[in-house]
């Protein structure tokens, strides 16, 4: 764990976001998204995030995950203040510190399971061999050991998104952010992947913080929060739809 995060084992969120602001500008006028979120993630935690399609929630995890700014507010990792970091080190913290997983597994086709999983670590700076070594590991974990040279062309859907969960843990970090990860995929390897991000939970404390619209993946969090509004809310009945 690095020195910024630190302080969130002691006590503190892991993340802590106040007052968040997102607003666009669209033809002359202003398209405001949200509007003074407030969120506090505890380390290995699991949240999801619910609500209508098109009220933010894609957008509020981009900007948890560091790929999207805010027009105001905090967005805090232990002391690590993210609006205070240059781009550079923002693409550094967010490589180390934070990992995605999309509906859509964003998978480079001319490269096998195991060079995707190794981009994250040689982005990072580690060698060939030892890059290697960490994604052979991780992708034995999720259960695709024997599938390291297959291209993603050459994966089933389910495989697929492994290979992306595969990818956004290889480099341990604290929070695992998903956007719709189940969405793209049939029932039964929807549970399988759903189970896998529980474990991964479980077994390494990583946070983890899912948008969806899926009631079974809500379910399984310790707290579901709706996005209304542009401010999130506390989910007590998932009766509603998600």
């Amino acid at each position: 764990m690095n020195e910024e995060l630190a302080s969130a084992a002691v006590g503190e969120p892991l993340v802590y976001v106040d007052g968040l602001v997102k607003h666009y500008s669209d033809v002359g006028r202003v398209v405001r998204v949200l509007e003074g979120v407030h969120l506090e993630v505890q380390p290995a935690e699991k949240i999801a995030i619910v609500g209508e399609s098109g009220v933010g929630k894609s957008t509020l995890l981009h900007i948890l995950g560091a790929l999207d700014r805010p027009t105001a507010g905090v967005v805090r990792y232990g002391a690590a203040d993210l609006q205070s970091l240059t781009p550079r080190a923002l693409a550094a913290f967010r490589n180390r510190d934070i990992g995605f997983v999309f509906q859509f597994h964003h998978l480079m086709a001319d490269f096998t399971a195991e060079e995707n999983v190794m981009m994250p670590a040689l982005i990072a700076g580690l060698g060939w061999d030892r890059a290697r070594q960490e994604a052979r590991a991780i992708l034995e974990r999720v259960g695709l050991a024997d599938r390291l040279a297959h291209k993603p062309g050459e994966l089933s859907g389910g495989e697929q998104q492994r290979v992306s969960v595969a990818r956004a843990v290889v480099r341990s970090p604290r929070v695992l952010l998903g956007d719709e990860p189940t969405g793209n995929l049939d029932p039964a390897t929807g549970e399988e992947v759903q189970r896998l991000l529980i474990e991964l939970n479980r077994e390494r404390g990583v946070a983890l913080v899912v948008v969806t619209h899926n009631p079974r993946l809500a379910a399984a969090m310790d707290r579901v929060l709706r996005l209304h509004g542009g401010r999130l809310e506390a989910v007590r009945d998932l009766g509603a739809r998600v």
